[in-house]
């Protein structure tokens, strides 16, 4: 019997003629840098005080744990726009509602108690919620890259530069055994988990893993770097999404970076494409044996997730313990995704705390 979907191994390179540098990330924090790229910046005002931070070896969700019982607060009120890694270290922002306190008080009492660097800050009306950045920017060194490193480096950046990165989720997206797909699907059916922060948690995995399916299949097929009939294509700027019914005809956009094709993040919601473009994913779904009425009865609303995304900003330079490659990603982009196409290794990619 075929596996199911959500059942498939790693992903495929989409430069798997060309060899990989090796090496391993992680090895420590300061290896791997992670600035977020904020939406906006506090105005000045309001009752939330949004507070910049550098921190390592902890996860966003246990500083943030931290903070509300530093400033008593319930876990809820304290408001951050994406998750982080643990063995990394992080630039990020924390809102928190403190009407009381000046900034520099504040940052006085957090780096008084806690392991980190309050970088500056200020007073915005709303609190910082998930989803509120533009995405991530990266300096992450590969140590102990292989000889002659440089130039194989430069040779596969050559190609993502031409044909574009598959935006699949990133391992950590499954847990550290790998089957939060495969329990999220027993979820599904009715056989999960009752707690409701670990059962969302499964069936996002689920989705994850249906759509890196959907996208290694379009990769397998040829059509990565061009446009389908009926695709549902979003623009690079503004974020606007369209159907691609003359394809030809908008391959141009696509060549120049300026639309991306979008693919199924299952849900009774989800927006689906046109023909032919439908089909392929409704494929997907019938293979994994799961119609509308469950999609409707687990809860999953559904989106669209861009598929093919272009590098923003990649230099790679040598440095004594290898390379150094510094980069700029869209929220929910995976830097590991990028560095298994240079590393071409699964094992040496750690998964996220």
């Amino acid at each position: 019997m075929s596996p199911l979907p959500s059942e498939m191994g790693p992903p495929p390179f989409i430069t798997p003629e060309l060899p990989g540098v090796g090496g391993v990330i992680k090895a420590e924090p300061s290896h791997f840098v992670v600035e977020e790229i904020p939406l906006y910046l506090p105005e000045g005002v309001g009752p939330h005080l949004y507070l910049r931070m550098s921190r390592e070896g902890m996860t966003t969700r246990s500083l943030a744990d931290r903070l509300a019982q530093l400033f008593d607060l319930p876990r809820g009120d304290v408001g951050f726009a994406g998750l982080k890694d643990k063995q990394a270290r992080a630039v990020q922002s924390f809102s928190l509602p403190l009407d009381d306190l000046t900034l520099e008080q504040a940052a006085q009492k957090i780096e008084g108690e806690l392991p980190v660097k309050v970088l500056d800050g200020g007073r915005h009306q709303n609190k910082l919620k998930t989803g509120h950045l533009l995405g991530n920017r990266f300096t992450i060194l590969v140590a102990g890259a292989e000889p002659g490193a440089l130039a194989t480096a430069q040779a596969v950046a050559a190609a993502i530069g031409e044909r574009g990165l598959p935006n699949f989720y990133g391992t950590q997206r499954f847990g550290r055994e790998g089957d939060n797909a495969l329990q999220g699907r027993r979820a599904l059916t009715g056989r999960g988990p009752r707690d409701k922060w670990l059962r969302k948690l499964l069936l996002n995995a689920w989705q994850a893993a249906l759509f890196n399916a959907w996208l290694a299949r379009r990769i397998e097929r040829g059509d990565f770097t061009r446009l389908v009939g009926g695709d549902l294509a979003k623009k690079t700027d503004t974020g606007g999404m369209f159907t691609t019914d003359e394809a030809a005809l908008e391959q141009p956009r696509l060549d120049a970076g300026q639309i991306s094709y979008t693919g199924p993040m299952f849900g009774k919601k989800m927006r689906w494409p046109n023909e032919p473009a439908a089909s392929f994913e409704r494929e997907i779904l019938e293979e994994e044996e799961v119609d509308q009425a469950a999609l409707k009865k687990s809860g999953l609303m559904g989106s669209r997730r861009v598929g093919r995304l272009m590098v923003e900003g990649l230099n790679i330079a040598e440095a004594p313990e290898g390379l150094v490659f510094s980069f700029s990603l869209p929220k929910g982009s995976y830097a590991t995704v990028l560095l298994r196409e240079f590393m071409k290794s699964e094992s040496s990619l750690p998964e996220d705390d």
